[in-house]
């Protein structure tokens, strides 16, 4: 496939994802980004690259005309706003990436994809994201797939209080997963299951977590392994305790009936921390050479500095899952036009960009993930090392 010409990339949201994503384009990929968030946005004197702008993505002719000036959008915006953004790139002919778990979303998205001329990428993250490539890869492991269980966790490193939990990302985002129904595959059949429901509890590494239902992970890997697979499911991975005392927010006291009031519940009563750790599990089961096996992958991720700032896991694992389709964008590996689902994009493919070492943990054994990677300079462990050559600048603020 050809490569399109990319000379400018929008970055909206500059809030700590978004800003991470606008500064690793920035650094990896030497383009300049526009980071434009609707309310004030801190200008950095000396930054070349990332130029900081105002713009309210409900105001449909501002909006279209900061797209007409770039090539590609990257949308970090709350999911509410996704299928707005999307509809305006798709009007203005721009390639259209974004971090989003909402289903209705995704799918006005897919939508505006028939007829498109520019790629519309929903979905890009860690989850739905990264984790749709590893279920597809390793569901194409096997003769006959029987079960895909895939697990992820964004945990703070030192959970102290009652709900074993501390805001590491978008308190919307987390309402938004805890109470929303979530797909799955049982016994070869599409099922609507209830979020927090599915309790299990799981040892990785010798430590013990638990996992249940939540919303948008899987993104559209159900539909892609329809027929395919006997059972398959997402999860999220907490500390023991967080699922009960979430169900007692959001079903004892019904405030899965009064979101606005759970926000504020939220954002005051349980602090944010930048100590945190990202872990990614995933393990299938089938067929393989007539005997039945088991496969697993395990990444844990934890922070590091970008551009002299200092990241936290999710902040990382998160915009280096869309940066890295947005590099195979860029080189010609990922389709010109229409709607590309998580599940379309080869692990391997993925795990070869200059951020997709992040995720090494995810290749397999003995595989060595960089090799096909352009520039092989410009990688870097998943660990993210401080860089010495770059100025030291102040966390973004929200």
């Amino acid at each position: 496939m050809a490569a399109p010409i990319i000379r400018k990339v929008l970055v909206l949201g500059a809030g700590k994802v978004g800003s991470t994503v606008a500064d690793m384009v920035a650094e990896y990929h030497r383009l300049p980004v526009t980071l434009a968030d609707r309310q004030h946005v801190r200008h950095e004197p000396g930054d070349r690259l990332v130029t900081r702008a105002i713009l309210d993505v409900e105001d449909e002719a501002s909006l279209a005309a900061v797209l007409a000036a770039h090539d590609v959008v990257i949308n970090a915006l709350p999911f509410f706003l996704a299928a707005r953004v999307a509809a305006a790139a798709h009007a203005a002919g721009v390639h259209y990436f974004d971090l989003t778990e909402d289903v209705a979303a995704t799918t006005a998205i897919r939508a505006l994809a028939v007829d498109a001329n520019t790629v519309l990428m929903p979905q890009s993250g860690l989850a739905p994201g990264v984790i749709g490539m590893l279920g597809a890869h390793l569901s194409g492991r096997f003769d006959e797939l029987c079960d895909l269980h895939l697990r992820v966790g964004a945990l703070s490193r030192h959970a102290t209080n009652g709900l074993r939990y501390n805001l590491t990302w978008s308190i919307d985002g987390v309402i938004n997963e805890y109470c929303q129904p979530c797909v799955a595959i049982a016994q070869g059949q599409r099922v609507s299951v209830p979020p927090l429901e599915g309790y299990e509890t799981l040892v990785l590494d010798g430590d013990t977590y638990e996992a249940f239902n939540t919303s948008g992970g899987l993104g559209t890997l159900c539909e892609t392994l329809a027929g395919r697979v006997r059972n398959l499911d997402y999860k999220t991975i907490r500390y023991p305790g967080h699922r009960d005392a979430m169900k007692l927010l959001l079903h004892d006291l019904r405030l899965i009936e009064r979101r606005d009031l759970l926000r504020q519940v939220l954002e005051n009563a349980v602090p944010h921390s930048r100590e945190d750790m990202v872990i990614v599990f995933a393990s299938a089961s089938g067929l393989r050479g007539g005997r039945f096996e088991q496969e697993t992958r395990m990444a844990r991720i934890h922070g590091g500095r970008l551009r002299g700032v200092d990241r936290t896991a999710i902040e990382l694992s998160t915009a280096a899952g869309v940066v890295g389709v947005f590099e195979l964008l860029r080189t010609g590996r990922l389709p010109a036009r229409g709607f590309v689902g998580q599940e379309q994009i080869a692990l391997e493919d993925f795990l070869s960009t200059r951020v997709g070492t992040c995720y090494a943990g995810l290749a397999e054994s003995g595989a060595n993930p960089t090799a096909a990677a352009p520039h092989r300079a410009s990688t870097f462990a998943h660990t993210w090392p401080p860089q010495a050559r770059r100025r030291a600048r102040k966390e973004p603020r929200t």
